[in-house]
């Protein structure tokens, strides 16, 4: 058995946060101790280092409740888990390439300015006047 102090060191998941998975429900409450501490199994010591992987990979807490349902059912078909993973990544992709649409514009504000003064600043009036811009963002 392991403290919240011990998991949380394990894992690299901070205290505060371990509590708010309890919270949403991630992970269950753990028994306590006779002094009242949360005593974690090694089977809640691997669920939490798959919460921290899930996070780590930017999936939402709803997507990893889900993954942990389907995790508990390990005869089940894993298409489900397939169609999260899927998902995730095609909002990444998206993501992705609306950065690199704020980059290119972006780059092309900065160099449009000759670093005169701030009244003929060309960063300041991209800002202004979002008709300068070339493309939407």
């Amino acid at each position: 058995m392991f403290s919240i102090g011990q998991i949380a060191r394990r894992t690299g998941v901070k205290v505060p946060t371990i509590r708010y998975y309890e919270q949403m429900g991630l992970i269950e409450a753990p028994e306590r101790s006779q002094g009242n501490q949360r005593r974690y199994s090694k089977a809640e010591l691997e669920q939490l280092g798959f919460i921290k992987h899930a996070r780590d990979l930017g999936l939402s807490i709803d997507a990893i409740r889900d993954l942990l349902r389907l995790n508990a059912h390990p005869e089940m078909p894993c298409a489900e888990a397939d169609r999260i993973a899927s998902e995730h990544l095609a909002n990444i992709r998206e993501r992705i390439e609306r950065l690199q649409r704020l980059e290119s514009e972006l780059s092309r504000i900065v160099k449009s300015c000759n670093a005169g003064t701030v009244k003929d600043c060309y960063v300041i009036r991209a800002l202004s006047d979002h008709s300068l811009c070339r493309d939407e963002h």
